[in-house]
């Protein structure tokens, strides 16, 4: 299941659960609050049984002035107690009253009451609210297919138009020699064939495909095949001949391509491109423009340039997360942005 399917399960689950738990809610207040206004009511009328015969242990029995109103109920910091008249008496009423321990175990045993009848409630509304959420789920997800399978349609029907435009764009130049329109025309190739690759990166899950590879050679190809389209830019590596990582090459192929890609094509004239690593920690360092927004800029469509379409980074952030790569942003406009990926996971791997 992918993340925009668990989202919305989990969102449409809490959405019908919570509505139905603050409905039940609102019902066993109501319930709750009618029991003890029941509770209130046989009380006072076993008071009143009880100031005719006097024969009842469970209150408490006094005398008080005649400045109360009888048979009303009255509740004084959680004591229970009525007045009564007594015969051949002017200044004094018969207080019966409920200690506030006992008053207490009665409210209790209602709470535990409602709680045996709520308990079997609650768990048909969560096996209610899973069925629904599965079940407007379903739509989402049908769509979802169709949409991927038209898309890997599309991806794949790409590469024979795009294989033949690259080598009909070598051949041409072979014949006729160096010359911008051509170099044009095969740096638009490139770009629509990273474009399709950011496609791929939607579409396939790279989690489960792991291999363990050195990071410098790997760092290495990747700045050779760049460094040729950014004539310009001076690229520095600084990663120990010696440290291997293991994750999805190809997912992280595609983080790296991307990062070193925006680092080239938003920097400076004569600008440089650091890669570093040191700590478990990868660090791509550019002077290029910076970025004023670091917390939008993960986000898809997001854009601070008017190039680019504003996925690549957010395309960096959603396969950081599925390699389990911690990835940080530190920039300041004019100086430079630094990418910070924690490998540490993929560092310590068998």
């Amino acid at each position: 299941m992918k993340q925009v399917e668990i989202e919305s399960l989990i969102k449409g689950f809490l959405l019908f659960f919570l509505s139905m738990t603050t409905l039940i809610s609102i019902i066993i207040y109501t319930n709750y609050t009618k029991d003890v206004k029941n509770l209130d009511i046989e009380l006072l009328n076993q008071m009143r049984i009880c100031s005719f015969d006097l024969k009842c242990k469970e209150f408490n029995i006094n005398f008080a002035n005649k400045d109360k109103e009888i048979y009303k109920l009255y509740k004084n910091n959680g004591t229970i107690s009525a007045y009564f008249p007594i015969l051949q008496s002017d200044n004094n009423l018969l207080a019966i009253s409920l200690s506030k321990k006992n008053y207490q175990k009665k409210l209790n045993n209602i709470k535990k009451e409602l709680l045996k009848e709520s308990i079997p409630i609650i768990i048909i509304t969560i096996i209610l609210s899973i069925f629904f959420s599965f079940y407007t789920l379903s739509p989402l997800r049908k769509s979802l297919r169709v949409t991927e399978e038209f898309i890997k349609d599309i991806l794949h029907d790409f590469n024979t138009p795009l294989a033949s435009l690259r080598l009909n764009s070598s051949m041409l130049k072979r014949e006729i020699g160096e010359n911008k329109k051509i170099t044009r025309i095969q740096s638009s190739i490139e770009t629509i064939l990273s474009l399709q690759e950011n496609l791929k990166s939607y579409l396939f899950d790279y989690k489960v495909q792991q291999d363990k590879f050195e990071l410098e050679a790997f760092i290495q190809k990747s700045v050779e095949a760049i460094e040729k389209s950014y004539p310009h830019i001076k690229y520095n590596i600084d990663i120990p001949n010696n440290i291997k990582i293991k994750t999805n090459p190809q997912a992280f192929k595609r983080v790296i391509d991307n990062l070193l890609s925006n680092a080239s094509k938003y920097n400076k004239i004569d600008g440089k491109v650091d890669i570093k690593y040191k700590d478990n920690k990868l660090i791509i360092f550019d002077t290029g423009k910076g970025i004023k927004d670091t917390k939008q800029v993960f986000k898809r469509f997001y854009k601070e340039q008017d190039r680019g379409m504003g996925v690549g980074l957010h395309i960096v952030k959603k396969l950081c997360n599925e390699l389990k790569i911690d990835i940080e942003l530190e920039s300041q406009i004019g100086i430079g942005s630094r990418f910070i990926l924690n490998l540490a996971i993929a560092s310590n791997s068998d």
